[in-house]
């Protein structure tokens, strides 16, 4: 499994149809492992998905393998990932599946596990899963039940309104583009409820569309809708909506980066920051690290991935992080990224401070940056090279808060990716050369 569930192309090893009910076999039997055991009810799942065709598949095959072992399975149709990981515990059911690939296209798919909490699989978890995968379950003698409920998504937006103590966007327009995505109900309905008028984009879900030229990595649309419509901001989700980018009035993308400074902010000011500390990946621009330390916030640095984030904001007791791409962890509401809950919790800042997005948002210039993506032929752990972790060491002490090098392999490529930052736009080319010239040697050797 990868760091967030598996995921590759739908009808092709692993998301073949043999493979994913062995995975749902694996998967029930992983439930009746961690579950306490009680002789009166049946282990249940929920299983949601996204917009993409290949969802129907899937969603068969993995309530296959769940009956033959004895696991009874809830299907739910398209419903946001958090919206998943909300219901698992709101039903008090046993595990939750979530079939999508979140910002990737139709072509894809994927399987995000969620235990009772509603929190993604931890490594070891996910190691177990695939240790089941290999076994053989010669006991067929219990077979387990499906049932369809069609719409459970009003307990879910319902969750996200009580996140805002009622605060209402009367008065307030917005754009909303869903991605034609797995949100392409919910969220509209959201920010409607609460008075905004809301002019949706991306609600035509065809089962080929998902994320194609719309969404948080096309966010254009919304960019130019904004600045027709006069509205007062944009929100653009991903194809499953854990993540979101937001749109100013004035046109301006507003990134993971400004989002975290601006919440982060707001948090400190009302004391509740805990432990005046936020937790980023290493992809952030580190102007974001310069401001948030200037403003007295305390700032830890995870590798890659929001689940990443999650556990750090747990181990140490912080309760707001984030990812550049727009996914962001508010632990005093949910575990899991949540892009429609995100976009609310700046609406309801922005109605408090009665001040535009842009106002609130753009607070400190990005550093320019350069990603080089280098092929290799090995793929030696980089802390097992002295000489790129002498240089790294090096220039990164050099550059201080003005600037890094970041360095780190492709999850799916043959790739080492160079990530070069500075406030000095000239020194960029010169600091990636000599990351390249040293890495290519040894690892193409």
């Amino acid at each position: 499994m990868e760091t967030d569930g598996i995921r590759g192309k739908a009808n092709y090893y692993p998301l073949d149809v043999q493979t994913i009910v062995r995975i749902g076999r694996a998967l029930a039997e992983y439930t009746k492992i961690t579950t306490k055991p009680n002789p009166n009810r049946s282990y249940k799942v929920i299983i949601g998905k996204d917009t993409r065709r290949s969802g129907y598949m899937i969603e068969q095959a993995l309530t296959s393998g769940f009956l033959s072992r004895g696991v009874d399975a809830i299907t739910i149709g398209p419903i946001p990932t958090p919206g998943l990981s909300h219901l698992v515990q709101s039903f008090a059911l046993d595990l939750g599946i979530q079939i999508t690939a979140s910002h990737n296209p139709a072509s894809d798919n994927g399987i995000k596990v969620f235990n009772k909490n509603g929190t993604k699989l931890c490594d070891e978890e996910e190691l177990l899963v695939e240790r089941l995968l290999e076994k053989d379950f010669p006991d067929q003698s219990v077979i387990g039940r499906a049932k369809r409920i069609e719409d459970v998504s009003g307990r879910y937006i319902e969750f996200i309104k009580s996140t805002v103590d009622e605060v209402s966007l009367q008065g307030m327009k917005i754009v909303v583009d869903c991605a034609n995505g797995a949100a392409y109900k919910v969220a509209p309905t959201v920010f409607e409820e609460l008075g905004a008028k809301v002019i949706k984009i991306g609600v035509e879900p065809d089962g080929y569309n998902i994320n194609h030229n719309c969404g948080s990595l096309h966010p254009e649309a919304v960019q130019k809708l904004v600045i027709k419509e006069k509205a007062d901001l944009g929100i653009a989700l991903d194809g499953d909506a854990d993540r979101v980018i937001m749109v100013d009035e004035k046109g301006n993308i507003i990134d993971g980066d400004y989002i975290m400074a601006l919440v982060a902010k707001d948090l400190k000011e009302k004391g509740e920051l805990n432990k005046n500390s936020v937790v980023i990946t290493e992809y952030s621009n580190k102007a974001l690290d310069a401001y948030l330390t200037k403003i007295g916030i305390n700032v830890e640095k995870v590798p890659n991935g929001d689940r990443a984030v999650v556990n750090l904001c747990k181990k140490r007791g912080y309760n707001f992080g984030g990812e550049r791409t727009g996914h962001f962890i508010f632990l005093d509401h949910t575990d899991t990224g949540d892009g429609t809950l995100s976009a609310l919790q700046v609406l309801k800042i922005i109605k408090e401070k009665k001040k535009k997005l842009s106002e609130l948002a753009v607070t400190f210039e990005k550093y320019p940056q350069k990603l080089i993506d280098l092929p290799v032929k090995k793929r030696i752990p980089l802390k097992d090279i002295p000489e790129i972790q002498e240089l790294l060491v090096k220039t990164n002490t050099r550059l201080g808060m003005k600037g890094r090098v970041f360095l780190r392999y492709s999850g799916t490529e043959d790739l080492l990716r160079i990530l070069v930052e500075s406030n000095n736009k000239k020194e960029l080319d010169k600091l990636g050369e000599k990351f390249v010239k040293i890495a290519d040697k040894i690892l193409n050797s």
